[in-house]
C-alpha cells in the first residue's frame, strides 16, 4: 500500500512538472513574447495618457489660481512666474 501512495504522488508531481514546463515554453515562444510586449506597450500608453490628463488638469487649476483665465495676469506674466517663481516682481 505504501508503494502505491509513492507511485501516485510521483505521477501527480510528474504531471504538475510537465504542465509547468509547457507553460514556460509557451511563454517564451514568439507569440508569447509578442503578447507580453503588447501588454507592456498598452500599459505604457495608458500611463502616458493618464499623465497627460493629470498635467492638463493641473494646468487648468493653476490658470484659475493665478487668474490667467480671469484676466488678472497676462500670459507673459504667468510664464515668467512659472519659470522664475522666486524672482522679484516689479
Amino acid at each position: 500500500m505504501g508503494r502505491l501512495v509513492w507511485v501516485g504522488l510521483g505521477a501527480v508531481a510528474g504531471v504538475v512538472a510537465v504542465r509547468r514546463a509547457a507553460g514556460v515554453v509557451r511563454a517564451y515562444t514568439p507569440a508569447g513574447l509578442q503578447g507580453r510586449a503588447e501588454g507592456w506597450v498598452d500599459a505604457g500608453r495608458r500611463f502616458a495618457a493618464e499623465v497627460r490628463s493629470g498635467a492638463a488638469e493641473r494646468e487648468a487649476e493653476l490658470r484659475v489660481a493665478l487668474g490667467v483665465d480671469a484676466g488678472a495676469m497676462s500670459e507673459p506674466e504667468v510664464r515668467d512666474l512659472l519659470e522664475r517663481p522666486t524672482s522679484p516682481r516689479g
